[in-house]
């Protein structure tokens, strides 16, 4: 019976810290929202964290998108080929990127690159009380640290995940048409035909987007929370990479269900 009585002492616990991580959560994005006014008042320091952000993301996500448009190059091939249907190649490759993968790959990515770097910045300024000398200035960390840093990462999320799209449609392009020879007006003109602007590429930038909100606000809650000893920034830039990971992959099930479902 005490055994019992533990676990189940135990479940609620972690249920009930599961719910105080939720608010907190919801607390800060509050936090940030309410602060974003310094985005309009000072641009140069959101402009900085879009380079820093982007910039430096952007040789992964440009490689990555190559070698995933010459796998979705290959694949379809050998798909379409069984049925006749090699000029479909580039409508193929089109939809993959800007439904899923485009979206996807590159918010993984993102948490990968950026969102780790984000929060091991914030949790060594915190470390280094840097953001309690902040306070002691009078000088809202919120406002200047994370508000900035978390629109950085919600304007340069979309501009990725469009340039993973291109460099892979040119990935697929060239394996479909340079190396296996297919026709490149059939590849263009059935990408063209096939691929919505609205039901297709908006709504993988709206993916985009919410996986921007959600994966840079995790970095930065993260960082925020995070113990001021390394082995807490450690242990909180692991928690954004698996956080943010499973976030996107859930948030994309729930996205593709409410978007495609006609």
């Amino acid at each position: 019976m005490n055994a019992l009585a533990r676990r189940i002492a135990a479940l609620g616990h972690g249920f009930a810290s599961m719910i105080t991580g939720l608010g907190a959560f919801a607390r800060l994005f509050g936090a940030i929202l309410a602060r974003s006014g310094v985005v309009l008042r000072r641009p140069r320091l959101t402009a900085q964290q879009v380079h820093f952000i982007g910039n430096h993301s952007l040789l992964i996500i440009g490689v990555s998108g190559l070698f995933v448009g010459f796998v979705l190059g290959l694949q379809g091939y050998y798909t379409l080929n069984r049925y006749g249907s090699e000029e479909a190649l580039g409508l193929l490759v089109a939809l993959s990127l800007t439904r899923e993968l485009g979206p996807v790959v590159t918010a993984l990515l993102f948490a990968g690159r950026a969102g780790t770097s984000l929060t091991a910045e914030i949790g060594l300024m915190k470390a280094g009380e840097q953001i309690s000398a902040m306070e002691v200035m009078a000088v809202d960390p919120i406002r200047r640290v994370l508000a900035p840093r978390f629109w950085g990462g919600v304007i340069a999320m979309p501009v990725l995940a469009a340039v993973f799209s291109m460099v892979g449609i040119l990935g697929g392009w060239f394996v479909g048409v340079v190396l296996i020879g297919i026709d490149p007006g059939a590849f263009w003109s059935q990408m063209q035909g096939g691929v919505d602007v609205i039901d297709d590429v908006l709504n993988g930038v709206i993916k985009s987007l919410v996986f921007g909100i959600v994966v840079t606000l995790i970095a930065l809650y993260q960082g925020w929370t995070a113990r001021a000893t390394p082995e807490g920034v450690a242990r909180a830039t692991t928690r954004t990479v698996v956080s943010g990971a499973l976030a996107v992959l859930g948030l994309d099930f729930l996205l593709t269900a409410l978007m495609f479902a006609h």
